[in-house]
């Protein structure tokens, strides 16, 4: 062979590696689990996302179990990858893990929820929503439409995560400036449809058939849609005879709003693939990274449920 020839296939690979971005960077992602169908919508947006770059991404289901996710880290380390994305079923007990990834030099990108840690730079940094400004969101709402005179229950997320913790802190911070307004009741419900019905079962039983409450704070949409079909069975009229707010935005919530079955939502945005990724390119290329990225969104209410509704399904 000519050294014509050999020169020419040497530029042919070389471009082909680039062509087929052999570079790409290869992901561990952590996701809580699919307790909901925000966080199917969350995880179908990062897996689309990293096809879209070409990245290399490596998928594991914590099933709403920590030490699934720290074995998952683990694993991750073990292989070398570029980076992890970490959905943190809740906010404690991390430090030993990421202490791990920082010594082997792999940056870590929280997503969607936050954790405590002694050291903040033992991860890279967090791309979420403000869930506290969710919670002021939510009860600035309840307390306008209840000119702040109302008894109501609350559905909390999973104890200990950070979403559930700084929305229950959020609703309280303006709640408190409101004397009339009262928690009746307040319980976990996992942030699953079926716990949400099973906990507003028992809200209604211990309330009077409901007739004494006013409104529902769901710390999600899932958790509302169960207690939905717990106030109809118990014969009560969701969205009127108790004023019913959540938290994500899915589609099945516009659905209901559209019904008259539930009065407002606040959108938990699910597309965190692209700014995550974005940080990590940006740590790798040594350029500073924020170490909150916020990706916040708006309250919608009924007379958009109708066409947010039919958009949000088609997508």
């Amino acid at each position: 062979m000519t050294r014509t020839k050999i020169s020419a296939l040497l530029v042919g690979a070389s471009l082909a590696v680039l062509s087929t971005g052999a570079s790409a960077l290869t992901i561990g992602f952590s996701q809580i689990g699919s307790e909901s169908g925000w966080r199917t919508s969350e995880t179908e947006s990062i897996k689309a996302e990293a096809k879209k770059r070409g990245i290399d991404l490596k998928f594991s289901d914590a099933q709403q179990k920590q030490e699934n996710q720290i074995k998952a880290l683990r694993s991750f380390i073990a292989q070398g990858v570029d980076g992890i994305l970490l959905a943190p079923v809740v906010e404690t007990g991390w430090d030993q893990v990421l202490k791990e990834a920082k010594d082997a030099k792999i940056p870590v990108v929280l997503v969607d929820r936050g954790v405590k840690v002694a050291d903040e730079s033992l991860y890279l940094t967090k791309v979420a929503s403000d869930f506290v400004e969710e919670g002021r969101l939510a009860a600035a709402w309840l307390a306008t439409r209840t000119s702040g005179k109302c008894r109501y229950v609350e559905l909390q997320g999973t104890v200990g995560s950070s979403a559930a913790i700084d929305r229950k802190k959020g609703f309280e911070d303006v709640v408190k400036l409101f004397p009339r307004m009262e928690q009746a009741r307040s319980q976990s419900g996992d942030f699953t449809r079926s716990g949400g019905k099973q906990v507003m079962e028992s809200f209604l039983k211990a309330e009077d058939g409901g007739k004494a409450l006013c409104a529902v704070y769901a710390h999600n949409d899932d958790m509302a849609l169960g207690a939905i079909q717990a106030i109809k069975e118990a014969g009560l009229k969701p969205g009127k005879d108790l004023s019913i707010i959540s938290i994500d935005a899915v589609p099945d919530i516009f659905k209901a709003m559209a019904d008259g079955d539930t009065n407002a939502t606040i959108e938990l945005n699910p597309h965190l693939g692209g700014p995550a990724f974005d940080a990590i390119d940006a740590a790798k290329a040594g350029k500073p990274v924020a170490k909150w990225i916020k990706a916040q969104g708006p309250l919608y209410l009924p007379d958009t449920a109708a066409d947010e509704y039919k958009r949000r399904s088609a997508q």
